[in-house]
């Protein structure tokens, strides 16, 4: 009897790094820098679930965006599949949800 393939899934900063290469194509910024990120989570058979919010919910890129993170997340060895979930609470806040140097590139103090 064989032994089992053992699957290797990727790992958290992986999958972080790999949402930092997504940017707003309105602002160019990285998603997750810009807080757009509420969370993300894979399990043991390969599914990465991203919960993502969006600028305002009339943002026209909602989509653009969900098919952009799987696109790219679906590269990563170990990850069979990639669902996106748009979230809307809390509603996104640049204010607390940015990273420092997008609030500085916003203008926001």
């Amino acid at each position: 009897m064989a032994d089992a393939e053992v699957k290797t899934l990727p790992t958290d900063d992986e999958i972080r790094d790999v949402l930092r290469t997504v940017e707003d194509p309105e602002l160019r910024m990285s998603i997750l820098e810009l807080g757009l990120i509420y969370g993300f989570e894979i399990d043991e058979d390969g599914l990465v679930t991203v919960n993502l919010t969006l600028t305002s919910p009339a943002c026209p890129v909602g989509p653009m965006l969900q098919g952009m993170i799987f696109h790219k997340l679906t590269q990563l060895p170990g990850v069979e599949d990639v669902e996106v979930n748009l979230v809307w609470n809390p509603p996104w806040d640049p204010k607390t949800m940015a990273s420092e140097d997008v609030k500085m590139a916003l203008g926001i103090w």
